[in-house]
């Protein structure tokens, strides 16, 4: 069996659409043996996500509405990486006080997830979050559209964990962030710089 891996190269590279939050482009790539294939791509700016994790294994959840299946959906804090220059962890602090009204005293990376690598470029930094104590909302941050109707919840973690496999949870940045933070609080893995990528 070989090593040697192809060098998959864009050779064309055209915009379709440009929207507020994404974008989508197709790509012609160079493919083994020599061919080319057409490849669309959704490029996102990112986003961020908590596991608000109380000193008794209590963890924030959020109940957000999600246009694309009609249905309010069990989520962590969460937020777009869209504040130019702002780093990761910056953003997941301001959307943790923005969206629980939370601060934290220790921050660690859980783990960066690709939520569609077969069509789109997004990556999510998930944190965990530990020490919480309660802040005012952050000033100029304006609740409206979907998190005018938000709601807050606080679960112990072995619920969460067993909601997630009983199909209550069904986010994606969400079920790898419970998962993680339960096999932290089970075998202490060791965890990435909370500054990494």
């Amino acid at each position: 069996m070989t090593t040697d891996q192809h060098e998959f190269s864009v050779v064309a590279s055209e915009e379709i659409y440009e929207g507020r939050v994404i974008s989508l482009r197709r790509d012609t790539v160079a493919m083994p043996g020599g061919e080319e294939s057409v490849r669309e791509v959704v490029h996102h700016p990112g986003a961020v996500a908590v596991v608000a994790l109380h000193d008794d294994d209590d963890v924030v959840l959020l109940r957000q509405y999600r246009h694309p299946f009609g249905a309010h959906l069990w989520e962590l804090p969460a937020g777009l990486r869209d504040a130019d220059g702002e780093p990761p962890l910056e953003t997941a602090k301001r959307e943790l006080a923005e969206e629980a009204l939370l601060a934290a005293e220790r921050w660690s990376l859980l783990t960066t997830t690709y939520s569609s690598p077969g069509f789109c470029d997004e990556a999510v930094l998930v944190y965990l979050a530990e020490g919480l104590s309660e802040v005012e909302r952050p000033e100029g941050f304006l609740v409206e559209h979907e998190e005018a109707d938000m709601t807050l919840d606080r679960v112990p973690l072995a619920d969460a964990v067993q909601r997630v496999f009983d199909g209550d949870i069904r986010n994606a940045i969400a079920v790898v962030g419970l998962l993680a933070a339960a096999q932290v609080r089970a075998g202490a893995p060791r965890l990435r710089p909370v500054d990494a990528d």
